[in-house]
C-alpha cells in the first residue's frame, strides 16, 4: 500500500542521523534522520522518518520515506539490496514490520507481520540477498526470526538458542553462519548458529570466566576481531574462524584514552588472515574521532583523519580496492570518503605516511569477493607471551 507521507518543507535540514547500516553488497544504505524545519524563532523539530542511500552510483544520494506520522527514534531500519527498506516500529507489546520504498512523492509500505517478545532487534543485512532476520528474546531463550524471504510471508522462526542472544555478525557470505553473543548463566560468549541445521556451537572460549563477545568477521580470510576481559580488562583481540590458532590481544590496539571499535575489514585475502587491513573507529571522551589502520600482521597503528561527520562506526570495503567511510555535512550532506590500505612497508617515516593518509570523495560500490565455506572451531587464548608479540 501507499501511505500519504508526513510533511517534510523543501527548507528543512536533517539534524542527525542514527542506525546507519549498509547492505552486505554496498549497494544501499539506510538510517533514521532527523529533521528540523524553519520556525518563527528559528529551527522547529520536524520529526524522525527512515531515509535510503543509493551507494552504487557515481555519486551517493539519498531519498527520504516518510511514513504518515513520524517515526519513534527507537525505530530500527535494515536495507535490503533491492532498495526496500525494512522498518520495525514498537507498537504496544509488538513490534510491527514493514518494507519502505519510493512511490513518487508518498511512501510505499508493505507490511510484513509483527514480532512478539521481551526483546526484539533487527539482525545486520544478511549476504543472502531476498532474506532479514531478527533475534526475539522471550522466556530465557533466543529466537533468530526470518522475517523477510518467507515463502508464505508470515515471520519463520529459524532456530532457538537457550540464553539472552544480542550482537550479530554473518560468518560467510551465503548466510548460513551467524554468529552470536550469548549470555547464559552470568557469562557472555560468542555461539556460531548454522542457520541450516539449526545447530549451536561454541565460538569464543578464551578462559572459563571471561566475557568474549565478536565484534567482526571478514570470510575471505576468516578473520575475527573481538572484544574480551580474558586479560583482566577488557580488550580487542584477533583470531581466525575454523583455525586452532589462539586469540591474540596485540598491544598496537590498545590505545590509552580512546575507545577502539572495528569498523570493516579489507575483503579477498585468502587465507592471509594476518595481510588484511582492519578500519578502526577511534573515540576519546569529548566526542573527537579518527580512522585508524592496522594489520593484524603488524605492530602498529596508522591513523587517519575520519571524514567530518562521520556516521557512526560504519564503512565498507570494497574487493581489490578501498575503504569508503559514509559521512554527512552541511557542505556535502550524502558524501562517502574513500581511503587506501597502507603499503606494505617494514618502516615508514611521517612523509611516507602523509602520502596515503587523504581520503577521497567517491560514490561506486562493488560486488563482494567469491564465496567462501568455514568450519567452527572454539578459539582458546594465546599464551601473554604469544598474545603480546601478535
Amino acid at each position: 500500500m501507499t501511505v500519504s507521507a508526513m510533511d517534510i518543507p523543501p527548507t528543512a535540514r536533517v539534524t542527525r542521523r542514527s542506525g546507519f547500516t549498509i547492505t552486505a553488497d554496498g549497494s544501499y544504505a539506510a538510517c533514521l534522520a532527523e529533521v528540523a524545519a524553519p520556525g518563527e524563532d528559528g529551527d522547529a523539530d520536524g520529526g524522525w522518518f527512515a531515509e535510503r542511500w543509493t551507494l552504487s552510483g557515481p555519486e551517493p544520494y539519498a531519498v527520504p520515506l516518510p511514513a504518515e506520522r513520524p517515526e519513534d527514534p527507537a525505530a530500527q531500519v535494515v536495507p535490503l539490496p533491492d532498495g526496500r527498506v525494512l522498518i520495525s516500529r514498537r507498537a504496544g507489546e509488538a513490534h510491527e514490520l514493514a518494507l519502505l520504498y519510493p512511490t513518487g512523492p508518498d511512501t510505499g509500505e508493505l507490511p510484513l507481520g509483527t514480532l512478539t517478545g521481551t526483546a526484539v532487534k533487527l539482525l545486520p543485512p544478511s549476504p543472502q540477498p531476498g532474506t532479514a532476520f531478527a533475534l526475539v528474546y522471550e522466556d530465557g531463550s533466543t529466537a533468530v526470526v526470518q522475517v523477510h524471504g518467507v515463502p508464505d510471508g508470515v515471520p519463520r522462526p529459524v532456530v532457538t538458542v537457550p540464553g539472552r542472544c544480542t550482537g550479530g555478525v554473518w560468518l560467510d557470505r551465503t548466510g548460513a553462519l551467524l554468529a552470536l553473543d550469548r549470555e547464559l548463566d552470568g557469562r557472555t560468549k560468542a555461539v556460531a548458529v548454522d542457520l541450516r541445521t539449526g545447530e549451536t556451537s561454541p565460538l569464543l572460549q578464551i578462559t572459563e570466566d571471561s566475557d568474549d563477545r565478536l565484534l567482526l568477521a571478514e570470510p575471505d580470510s576468516g578473520l575475527l576481531l573481538l572484544r574480551s576481559d580474558a586479560t583482566g580488562e577488557a580488550r580487542l583481540g584477533w583470531g581466525v574462524l575454523g583455525s586452532r590458532r589462539p586469540v591474540r590481544f596485540p598491544d598496537a590496539l590498545r590505545v590509552d584514552g580512546a575507545l577502539l571499535t572495528p569498523v570493516a575489514a579489507q575483503p579477498g585475502q585468502i587465507l592471509m588472515p594476518e595481510a588484511s587491513v582492519v578500519a578502526l573507529r577511534a573515540e576519546v571522551p569529548g566526542g573527537a574521532e579518527s580512522l585508524a589502520l592496522w594489520r593484524p600482521g603488524e605492530r602498529r597503528l596508522y591513523w587517519r583523519a575520519s571524514p567530518h561527520g562521520w556516521l557512526g562506526a560504519t564503512g565498507l570495503w570494497l574487493p581489490g580496492g578501498e575503504l569508503r567511510l559514509p559521512y554527512a555535512a552541511p557542505e556535502w550532506p550524502c558524501g562517502l570518503a574513500a581511503y587506501d590500505p597502507p603499503p606494505v612497508l617494514p618502516e615508514q617515516g611521517d612523509e611516507d605516511q602523509a602520502r596515503w593518509a587523504t581520503p577521497r570523495r567517491v560514490g561506486a560500490a562493488a560486488r563482494p569477493a567469491a564465496r567462501r565455506r568455514w568450519s567452527v572451531l572454539p578459539l582458546q587464548q594465546a599464551p601473554l607471551a604469544a598474545a603480546k608479540a601478535g
